[in-house]
């Protein structure tokens, strides 16, 4: 500011000078020392901000922000800071192995920090502003936002450089790209551009709509608000503590037999709903159930008494609700209903109608009533109606017109990653083993700590233990980050169209994506849902407004008052999700939740009391309950239980006690198999040029262009091209006459004749070359 002239307090600046100030340092931006241009980055930097060093309060530092932020983009400085980032990415791939250090630290990646943070401050202002469009003052900046983002900075959407840059990173030959800033703008910049739930929840209605499907369904977040958390599944020292309960219960009992006053109540027992009688059912063989409510509404409150001898109350039990009904509309498939109807004609009529969905006749009425009551409930996917629409153009590729392709941005993003969706599947995940509290430490694996480590290593404790807990938070940030932009693609991948979604699917699997997010889950989860790896007092912007307390060993506060870190429990239903999609209606891979031995994994996560965490968990345990065996059903009837109460029921579905002992798992294979062509297929028809089935392609009729192409001709064809000639073209007679009249010329003759006529258009093209 004293460079210009000006008095260095930015509040005091009028708009006009606030302005020639950005363009002034965008002039900065563009000279070719790098010591100049940096300089000018971080004076921007401090703008998108807030000026925090003119602000009394966080409240204040981000009205702030919000108003340099737009003053910033309608400057243009988000494609000047787009185009740093590419000088910086340019000149690490120039330098090569050079630029590979042995260890790496804060002081090798200052640069790309300070584009970084301008970078995700604009973005994320933007992504803020966004949320209440309709009535913001900036609705023109935010729109023009979003549209640049789906168009390309250099001939590369930002998207794509993001992504690429975690490829090069994980490579080894960029170990000092920050990529903790960078998976954040990736994440961001992927919510502003594609939408999040919301935009979803829209898209996902306006596209059933189109389809003509229904759109009243279950929205499954709003449904897992209303759900209480369940209490978690019993662990060995508690079923010790039940058998003695158990022993206790009974002799107690006989002692209470003994007494006259039987019928006195409060004593031992209490009956829900009725009095005492002498038909008292006998339940001991129930279970650690019996404990605190047996089948018959006898419940035990004479050791939950508190310390007063009050009410006996169960700590941690719900009441109990009477006429509540499940949370969810059972659903069907179209393929359920047509086998059900298979079996019950096979059974009752003895013969199939094979595509018949509406011939009832010689059925009994209660097998009626049951296909009236599947239909009723029965659910059509959009997915079930794009597959559908891309089987029928492969049967009738001529007669049926190509699937319209919307130029939405997703598709638009999928059709930008298309070629490299193997290498960042792949990178994500590298990254996301090297974040995950499970993994160890090795020579070999990514090092994602560029942005974290000092260059110089702490010397004092207060200096270790705070960089301990930033090291840990760094990692959680880094988990977050992955799984949200996991998710979010896969999720706007299925909406755009199903074999999009299939593909990305298919690479993360490949990926080893499944044991990935098992290993991740396979660690003491209530430790780290609990983890506090926050020091409220050393964040931004409290750290630089006001003055700043001596902070020490001493007085130093970590964590905040939640009782959970909601960063972590985030991390963990967005991995829990993603496991969903991956392996929903997909037996190879609910096969591999089986083979890597999930079921005690996920029943331990159950400890989370978080209903939606723990909805996804026993969404999981379900697909799999019918391959883990009786034995396991039958030690684990509260988990099944937890699944009747708040997983979806599928109406016909055998899931707790079907037994699919004939299917092998390479039948499964198959079907992986042939998914996996028809996701190339579809891919090969829409974004490449890979040649086509030359049967079904139009014939084309221009003399210019068939006389233009350029034939190869055989060595032994020139040599003997006059014999060619004297028999197929001179010594062949076409009757003119037969040929042009339509009712004596046949389709026979008609083909014999239009060979005979290219013949003949090659006796000109032959005779030159004899010239020649």
């Amino acid at each position: 500011m004293e460079l210009y002239k000006l008095r260095p307090w930015w509040q005091n600046l009028t708009e006009a000078q606030q302005k020639s100030v950005i363009y002034k340092l965008l002039d900065q931006l563009d000279v070719s020392n790098k010591q100049l241009r940096m300089k000018a980055a971080r004076c921007i930097l401090y703008l998108a901000q807030g000026c925090w060093a003119e602000v009394q309060s966080d409240a204040e530092q981000r009205e702030w922000t919000r108003t340099n932020v737009m003053l910033l983009y309608e400057a243009g400085v988000f494609p000047a800071f787009v185009e740093l980032l590419n000088i910086e990415i340019t000149n690490t791939r120039r330098a090569g192995f050079a630029m590979r250090k042995i260890s790496v630290s804060l002081d090798d990646s200052t640069d790309l920090r300070i584009i970084l943070s301008v970078l995700y401050i604009i973005t994320e202002v933007m992504r803020e502003e966004a949320k209440d469009l309709e009535n913001s003052i900036y609705k023109n900046n935010v729109e023009s936002f979003k549209e640049d983002l789906i168009h390309p900075y250099d001939d590369e959407l930002l998207v794509v450089k993001l992504l690429g840059m975690v490829t090069y990173f994980c490579t080894g030959l960029a170990p000092h790209f920050p990529m903790k800033k960078v998976l954040l703008l990736l994440w961001k910049i992927i919510l502003v551009s594609l939408g999040g739930i919301n935009t979803l929840r829209e898209l996902k209605k306006q596209y059933r709509e189109e389809a003509g499907l229904d759109t009243q369904q279950e929205d499954t977040l709003e449904v897992a608000r209303t759900m209480r958390a369940s209490s978690p599944p019993v662990s060995a020292a508690d079923l010790i503590e039940t058998l003695n309960q158990k022993k206790t219960h009974r002799s107690y009992r006989r002692f209470l037999m003994k007494q006259s006053s039987l019928d006195e109540p409060g004593l031992g027992m209490e009956y829900e709903g009725g009095e005492i009688g002498n038909n008292t059912p006998n339940n001991e063989a129930e279970g650690e159930a019996n404990v605190f409510m047996n089948q018959s509404g006898w419940k035990l409150v004479t050791y939950y008494r508190n310390e007063n001898n009050q009410s006996p109350t169960r700590p941690d039990t719900p009441p109990l609700t009477k006429g509540k009904g499940l949370p969810w509309t059972p659903k069907v498939r179209q393929k359920d209903v047509d086998t059900f109807l298979e079996v019950s004609r096979l059974k009752f009529v003895g013969y199939n109608l094979v595509g018949d969905r509406q011939s009832l006749a010689g059925l009994p009425q209660p097998i009626l009533e049951g296909v009236n009551t599947l239909k009723r409930h029965m659910y059509t996917s959009l997915a079930e109606v794009q597959i559908q629409k891309e089987e029928q153009m492969l049967r009738n590729p001529v007669s049926t017109p190509r699937f319209p392709i919307r130029q939405t941005p997703t598709e638009i993003v999928y059709h930008a990653i298309l070629p490299f969706v193997p290498q960042y599947m792949i990178a994500l995940l590298k990254i996301l083993l090297a974040a995950a509290p499970t993994s160890k430490a090795k020579t070999d694996s990514t090092n994602i700590m560029a942005d974290v480590l000092p260059g110089q290593m702490p010397m004092t404790v207060f200096q270790s233990m705070k960089l301990g807990i930033d090291v840990n938070r760094h990692k959680e940030i880094i988990v977050k980050a992955v799984s949200a932009i996991l998710l979010l693609l896969l999720k706007h991948f299925k909406l755009n169209h199903i074999y999009q979604f299939e593909f990305m699917s298919q690479h993360l699997v490949f990926a080893n994506c499944i044991p990935l997010v098992l290993k991740f889950l396979n660690q003491n989860i209530v430790a780290y849902i609990e983890a506090k790896n926050v020091i409220s007092i050393l964040d931004f912007p409290l750290c630089v407004i006001g003055e700043q307390p001596d902070v020490s060993l001493d007085n130093l506060e970590i964590g905040d008052n939640l009782p959970y870190s909601w960063r972590n429990v985030f991390s963990c239903i967005n991995l829990l999700r993603i496991l969903n999609k991956l392996t929903k209606w997909k037996h190879s891979r609910i096969m591999m939740l089986v083979v890597f031995k999930s079921a005690p994994i996920l029943k331990r996560t159950l400890k989370v009391r978080h209903a939606m965490m723990q909805l996804y968990v026993l969404k999981l345990i379900k697909m799999q309950t019918r391959y883990l065996g009786r034995q396991w059903r039958k030690t684990n009837m509260k988990t099944i239980s937890a699944i009747y109460a708040k997983v979806r029921h599928r109406l016909n579905d055998d899931w707790a006690y079907g037994n699919d002992l004939e299917a092998r798992p390479w039948d499964y294979q198959v079907d992986e198999c042939v998914l996996r062509s028809c996701v190339d297929r579809f891919n090969n028809l829409r974004y490449t040029n890979v040649a086509k089935d030359k049967d079904m392609e139009p014939v084309d009729n221009s003399v210019t262009s068939v006389l233009g192409v350029n034939v190869e001709l055989s060595d032994e064809f020139k040599q003997h091209y006059e014999l060619w000639l004297q028999q197929e073209v001179f010594q062949r007679s076409i009757n003119w006459d037969e040929l042009l009249d339509p009712e004596a010329c046949t389709c026979d003759m008609h083909i014999k004749y239009a060979y005979l006529f290219h013949l003949m258009s090659f006796k000109y093209i032959l005779h030159y070359l004899h010239t020649l």
